[in-house]
This record gives C-alpha cells, structure tokens and sequence, in this order.
C-alpha cells in the first residue's frame, strides 16, 4: 500500500479556532470580578488577563460550533498554528493511507485530563462518534459524515477510515477531544459535565459565576508546557457598548470593539489596538422555509444591487473592512469573476419590474397586491450588526422594497424571514461552505438547496488535487451567485484593543468568524500591570 506520512514531528501549541453563526446572549452582571490573591508557583503576585466574552449557557464544543474559551480548555488531535496550517495537537504525528483512504494518528503520550486521568484515543474515538449519532444534533456533524469506521489500535493509536477521500479532514481533526470516562452514557445536550468541563487544555475551569464570569487558571501540568499567564477571567459583558466603558476604567484588559469604539483608543496610553483581519463575513440570509420565499425568491437579486456596501464599510466600519460577494473571498480558491451585484438602484427596479412587480403611490413595490415588505432579524449585543441590518433596510426601502429591522431575544432560525448573519473560515475552503450552503447539512440555517451546489462542494471536498479544486470550487461560487443564498454585505476586520501590559499577541493571523482565533498562542502571552 502507498503511504504518504503528512507530519512527524512536534510542533508549537495550537488548539481549534471556535466559528458559528450570530445567537443571542443575556445580560452582563453588574458585579466587579474577583481576580483572585493566590501567588504565582515563583512567589509573586499571580498574572491575571480580564477578557470581554458574551455569556455561555455552556461549553460543549462536541455539538456547539462556538466558543472561544474552547481553545484554552481542550486541545484536538491536531492544531493551527499563527497561518492557520494544520500542526499537531494532542497528536505528535499521523499518516494517510490512499488506498484505503484511512488516516491513522499516534497520540502523545502522558498527556493527562485536568482530574489527572490519562488521555486515549478511546477518548478521541467516544468524541468523533458523539458528533457523529444523529441523535445527539451536532452542529459539526457534516464534518464527519465521511467516517465510515473508527478503530482504537491501541491506547496511543487511533485510525479513520473514510467513504470518500476529505481534504480538510486534518482541519477537522482540530476538534476538542473529550473524557470518555466523564461522559459516556450521558446526554450530549445536557449533561451537567457542559458546566463544568474537564479538558487536556493550557487552562482549567476555576469557577462559573452566572452571567458573571468564568475563571480559569493555568493548567501547571499541560503537555506542552505551562502558560505565562496564571488566570483569564471570561468576564460576561456582552454589550458593545459597556465592553468599551469597562475597558475605559480599567476593568478590563482585553476586548473586541466595534471599530468607532476601537478607534478612540488608538493614540490613547496605557492601550494597544489591533486591527485583524478576518476571514468573517456578514450578509442577510434569506429563510427559504418561509413562505414568503417560495413567492419572491426572484427578487433576492434585486436585494442584492439595492445594498450600497461600499456606504456600509466607510460609515459604519470606518474603512476597517471590504464589500462582499461570496464566501471565499479571503481563501485561496475565491473567484473573482462571478456577479458581484454592485451598487445600482436602477439595476434593481428593473428585477423588480421585471419580476412583474410594480410602484404604488407609496413608493414601494407591489406584487399580485402584496407589499414587497419582510424583516431582517439582528441579534441582540452586536452594535455593528444592529447598524448593518439598519443601514441595509434603509437603502432597500430607498429602492422600493419596505425593509424592517427586528431585535429579537431569542433567535428563531425556522420563523424568522431574513437574519443578518455572520460566518467565516481562514482555514480550508470546505470548512463553513459545504455545511452551510450544503442540503440539509447542519448549518445551513437558510434551508438553502441547489443540486449543482451540492455537487461541486462535493467535488471539492474529495480532491487534493488544487486544480480540481479550484475549477470545482469555482463553479460552486458561480452558481451561488445566479441562485443567492444571502446578500452578501461585507468583510469585516477585528479591532482587539489590549492594555499595554499585554504581549505576545499575534496580529498577522486571519480571525474567524466573531474575531475567534486571538487565543492561538495564549501559552506565550505575558500579563504584567
């Protein structure tokens, strides 16, 4: 049999970058965080990092698809590094088996869970096969619909054999690894374990303050050596508008502010800003459940040109960002030459007119009698979204089509009629585009189907051949342009304001979607004040 060894060697520490969709969140506590008076191990007084974060209900990154304190809990078989290139994890190597499309990866040994039980790969073969059952409703489950059998070769080995060859399969593997000795028999969704997790991670969970905040502290016996800074306080502020107050007094020490925010820390002492880019984008799904849909989905184009992104991106991110047209903009495999529904009302009367629509005295557009009107749905906490959706609904009413804009408490995927959303991937190109545009794939919240879209991410998806891949991913753009899923808005950057005491950041990495990934080498970081 050919073998291929893809990597063998140890590298730097990298865990998974958490990415999702936009939910909403529950108020911040008032209450000041105690940051705690233990010493450090070397008799001084102990580092302590405060982070801005939303609220968790819990820490499940098995079926949650989010979470940035993921990565300092749990590590998965493999990594990314500062590029976002697969690197090992929990695993110090693997190979890839072409004739039987199998990979097999060796677990370092020694590694232990925070409660000083060893890591195995019965552990890695319980998680993978977690995601897997279909009843347990894994939002990561398409990234492993390929897995046709896991065997555990011994406790340091682990092999997948796949259906069909995956390209980013090693970008999957970055997955959290969980206990299997903390979970088995439990239920997925809502064992007490969520609330109180146990990882492999550079930092244990200390203590859960409800809507307060969460505290770890560092993992003294991590495998790959202790972090520098001695505890991070997930302080639950998910307002935009009080992060930016608390990083004014001093409350907190690092933060992800909307870019007007940002800027007024620029030229201030005592802060550093920095402005990242991101592979994340924002549009306005269209809910193809809705019925509302099925009548008008041949006006989506004209919802597409009636949006002045270029507007968008000055006012409201201050230049901190680019207009948009597809998923792949910031990937490799991004086609340049679809249709990319520039600004132009004109353009879209004209759909509308076309589409047999026609202007009342109100100004808007009408169809067999019915108002073009629907609502965008923006989760509540991000002011940038709120604004987004705002500004968008105003041009569009411009046009002649009668926008609002909704703020619910709770975000209902399968009621709503549009929802400004939010994905993105810097990693490969399969990962945030054959689960959300997919048919029924797990993330595809639009309801969203196109057979000639199936097929190419498909094609994608099974080849490493990059020409294959482009020419397949390529087509995937096109026909997701003459057939949109979303409106597509814009690409927005991170801007992380830090106080100056805070190093070891790496500005050069490309976030996620929510800014995610900041955390890649937090083993390095140092606090001082």
């Amino acid at each position: 049999m050919k073998k291929r060894t893809l990597l063998c060697l140890l590298l730097a520490a990298a865990m998974l970058l958490g990415l999702t969709a936009c939910g909403g969140n529950q108020p911040a506590g008032s209450g000041a965080v105690n940051t705690g008076d233990a010493a450090s191990p070397d008799g001084g007084e102990p580092s302590t990092l405060v982070y801005a974060s939303g609220d968790y209900t819990r820490i499940n990154p098995a079926m949650d698809e989010h979470g940035e304190i993921n990565i300092l809990l749990f590590n998965g078989l493999t990594a990314h590094d500062g590029s976002n290139s697969v690197i090992p994890g929990l695993a110090e190597s693997w190979a890839f088996d072409e004739d039987t499309c199998t990979y097999t990866f060796h677990l370092t040994e020694g590694v232990k869970w925070h409660d000083g039980q060893p890591l195995t790969a019965e552990d890695v073969q319980f998680t993978i096969q977690a995601i897997m059952d279909p009843d347990n409703g894994s939002e990561n489950a398409p990234n492993f619909e390929d897995v046709e059998e896991i065997t555990v070769v011994d406790e340091h080995t682990i092999s997948f054999r796949l259906t069909a060859p995956n390209v980013a399969f090693l970008d999957y593997m970055t997955m959290a690894v969980l206990p299997k000795h903390l979970l088995e028999g439990e239920d997925m969704q809502t064992a007490s374990f969520f609330r109180s997790p146990v990882g492999t991670g550079p930092y244990r969970l200390e203590s859960w303050d409800e809507g307060q905040a969460i505290t770890l502290v560092k993992n003294e016996d991590y495998f790959k050596g202790a972090a520098n800074i001695d505890r991070i306080i997930f302080k639950i502020v998910p307002d935009d508008n009080a992060q930016t107050i608390q990083m004014r007094s001093g409350e907190l020490d690092l933060a992800l502010l909307p870019p007007k925010d940002a800027e007024a820390f620029r030229d201030q002492d005592g802060y550093q800003v920095y402005e990242m880019k991101t592979s994340d984008y924002r549009g306005i799904l269209f809910n193809f459940q809705n019925a509302y849909w099925t009548e008008n989905r041949d006006i989506i184009p004209a919802i597409c040109c009636g949006i002045d992104r270029e507007a968008i991106v000055s006012a409201i991110l201050l230049g901190h960002g680019v207009t948009a047209y597809g998923p792949l903009q910031r990937n490799v495999y991004n086609n340049e030459n679809v249709e990319h529904y520039d600004y132009s009302p004109d353009r879209a009367r004209q759909v509308l007119e076309s589409a047999g629509c026609t202007l009342g005295d109100d100004g808007f557009y009408y169809r067999n009698g019915e108002k073009l009107a629907f609502t965008i749905s923006v989760g509540a906490g991000d002011q940038v979204r709120v604004d987004i959706a705002q500004a968008a609904a105003q041009q569009l009413r411009e046009v002649g089509i009668d926008v609002t804009v909704d703020i619910p408490a709770v975000v209902d995927w399968g009621g709503q009629m549009a929802y400004l959303i939010g994905w993105g991937s810097p990693f490969d190109a399969d990962d945030h585009t054959y689960k959300v545009f997919g048919t029924g794939k797990g993330a595809n919240y639009s309801a969203y189907s196109n057979a000639l879209v199936d097929q190419y991410l498909i094609q994608a998806r099974q080849s490493d051949d990059p020409a294959v891949r482009a020419e397949a991913y390529g087509k995937f753009q096109e026909e997701l342009a003459k057939d949109p899923a979303y409106a597509f808005i814009c690409y927005v950057d991170a801007d992380y304001v830090a106080v100056d005491g805070l190093a070891g950041i790496s500005p050069d990495t490309v976030m996620g979607h929510h800014g995610v990934g900041i955390f890649w080498n937090v083993t390095e970081w140092t606090m001082t004040k």
